[in-house]
């Protein structure tokens, strides 16, 4: 069968797409989706369906002039690395690992058990994922939220913190992230957290270091005991000191 170009390809966000193909609609996505749309479905296709979603893999359905022609079975390959990547985060004290999939439950809940995933919302919308975002920001406080598609910019925005994996990310999820990872490395996460919790103790020891340094030079001022250029080699001096200090976050 030789089919030409669809035209007036609409997108519904989580769901499917439809559009026109020989002057007939043809609908592709979940089973909800494509069933409001169609006469019947096959019962045989409705077993493969279940049979190919016990397997971890997500079904999508494809019709055309309100007839069901068939489905795609679509799984995503864990990384060798990412239960490593997660146990890792784990050790630096994240409390809870949280799965946010559009996925259908089955598929989700065995990639998660997987790689070690404490929690699964699956079969989510883009605001479903917000919502779940705003769920744990009330009970851990700060949330941060790894993603690199069009479905997780909103939770991205939503998130205390939103890290986006910048070689396979989507412009709107990179545009929207605080961070962007531009290895698109798991193992870059902890590196990532590593990293700003040793800029936050740096941070502050050059605070506590600068402001007691001008405190000393203000004393010894008040007190007579420093002359003009003394005063300005010390204060210059704290300055070099506090950037030396600074430095230090080169190192690995």
């Amino acid at each position: 069968m030789k089919w030409n170009n669809a035209v007036e390809v609409q997108a519904q966000t989580g769901q499917g797409i439809t559009g026109i193909i020989d002057n007939k609609k043809a609908v592709v996505g979940k089973a909800a989706f494509v069933q409001a749309q169609v006469k019947e479905f096959p019962a045989n296709l409705i077993e493969i369906s279940k049979q190919l979603e016990n397997e971890g893999k997500t079904v999508v359905w494809i019709a055309h002039a309100g007839v069901v022609l068939g489905l795609i079975a679509v799984a995503d390959t864990v990384r060798i690395e990412a239960a490593q990547a997660l146990t890792k985060l784990k050790k630096l004290g994240i409390e809870q690992i949280v799965m946010l999939t559009g996925d259908n439950d089955r598929t989700a809940q065995n990639i998660a058990k997987e790689i070690g995933v404490n929690r699964v919302y699956a079969e989510l919308l883009p605001e479903d994922k917000v919502t779940a975002i705003r769920h744990l920001q009330k009970h851990y406080q700060t949330i941060a939220m790894v993603g690199d598609g069009i479905n997780d910019a909103p939770a991205l925005a939503s998130a205390s913190v939103g890290i986006a994996m910048g070689v396979a990310g989507s412009d709107v999820a990179l545009e929207t992230a605080d961070i962007v990872l531009m290895a698109d490395r798991l193992e870059q996460l902890e590196r990532a957290i590593r990293l700003g919790r040793r800029s936050q103790v740096i941070i502050k020891q050059n605070i506590v270091f600068a402001l007691s340094f001008i405190v000393l030079l203000l004393i010894a001022n008040f007190l007579g005991d420093i002359t003009l250029p003394l005063g300005v080699i010390g204060h210059e001096g704290s300055t070099v000191i506090v950037t030396l200090n600074g430095l230090r976050l080169l190192r690995n």
